[in-house]
């Protein structure tokens, strides 16, 4: 009897032949299949880090050189900028920094009077150029949403100010109840604030916490809160005027004066502490060229000028510009 062709050995070995070279040819061309979506992911990534590196490095352009980035953090420029307010500052007007704390360019013109500025805080305490470099970069990299530049409590570290430029170069400036006197080193009649607003054509509004009948008791208090700081002796009479500190209104704006009224005093020997107030309140103090006098426009609650001094102009880096968040504060800045 014959056998079928399907029973013959030769049939059955050719079979398994095809069907391994099926196998083999199949597996192969999934293999490669394989590595072809392999490196196309490889290449989405990448493609995915050169875009997100050239966003990077363009948002850090911009930030650098035109217009960066801030978050107000605290109520000192009331009304004008709030705490959490974010605005652009334009940066190319005033000089950019070549690199973030290191050089600065030329600018195109100097701050004027009026002008919201940002500045480097004179009290500020540097941590090295590194870490400079890197908070800078990652500050600007999230829009001022991420500052790691924080202290031991985890309170923002303030490395920069903005405050408004209103004393300028070569000015004499006085403070009377809190309100502000300027005049030009070459005249000898005395300006007021408001005064000076009117003569320059300026308009801008300051907040005030304290009413001026109560600025006489205000500065009796902060000069004793200064003594008390520098350990001076006081009579029965002024301590217990202090020990009712705690009963009187706008109790942060004194205390922020008796800050101010003892860095004064620190400059002179005590018994002639009151020389030092006597020349800066009552005489007005001299702003060198080059220099300007920042306050913030929450006259009674602001660290400014009056606590750290005039500011070097070349230290400005740049204006406020507009604010962008919330939405229902969008305008522009004056």
């Amino acid at each position: 009897m014959h056998r079928s062709i399907e029973e013959k050995w030769w049939y059955r070995w050719g079979t398994l032949l095809v069907r391994g070279c099926e196998i083999f040819l199949t597996w192969r061309k999934g293999r490669r299949e394989r590595r072809i979506a392999r490196q196309q992911r490889h290449n989405n990534l990448v493609e995915w880090i050169k875009a997100f590196l050239w966003a990077a490095v363009m948002v850090l352009l911009i930030n650098q050189y035109a217009l960066q980035a801030y978050q107000i953090p605290s109520g000192s420029m009331r009304t004008t900028l709030v705490e959490g307010d974010r605005i652009f500052v334009g940066k190319g007007i005033y000089g950019p920094e070549l690199l973030p704390g290191i050089v600065k360019l030329p600018g195109i013109k100097e701050p004027q009077r009026g002008e919201v500025v940002i500045f480097e805080n004179p009290s500020y305490l540097s941590r090295g150029i590194v870490f400079e470099l890197a908070q800078r970069f990652i500050y600007m990299l999230t829009l001022s949403i991420i500052d790691i530049d924080r202290d031991a409590t985890g309170q923002q570290r303030a490395h920069f100010l903005i405050k408004r430029m209103v004393g300028d170069s070569e000015e004499y400036v006085r403070i009377e109840q809190g309100e502000f006197l300027f005049r030009a080193a070459a005249q000898r009649q005395w300006v007021s604030e408001e005064e000076l607003m009117q003569i320059t054509s300026l308009s801008y509004t300051t907040h005030r916490l304290v009413e001026q009948r109560s600025y006489n008791e205000m500065q009796t208090i902060a000069r004793l809160l200064a003594l008390q700081d520098l350990d001076a002796p006081l009579s029965s009479q002024q301590s217990e005027l202090l020990a009712d500190l705690w009963n009187i209104q706008h109790i942060d704006a004194i205390f922020l004066e008796g800050e101010r009224e003892s860095e004064l005093f620190r400059a002179e020997p005590y018994n002639s502490l009151y020389a030092s107030y006597v020349q800066r309140y009552r005489i007005g103090w001299y702003i060198p060229k080059g220099y300007m006098l920042p306050l913030g426009d929450n006259r009674d609650n602001s660290r400014d000028g009056r606590y750290f001094g005039v500011v070097a102009k070349k230290r400005v880096l740049g204006r406020a510009r507009i604010k962008y968040w919330p939405l229902r504060r969008i305008g522009i800045i004056k």
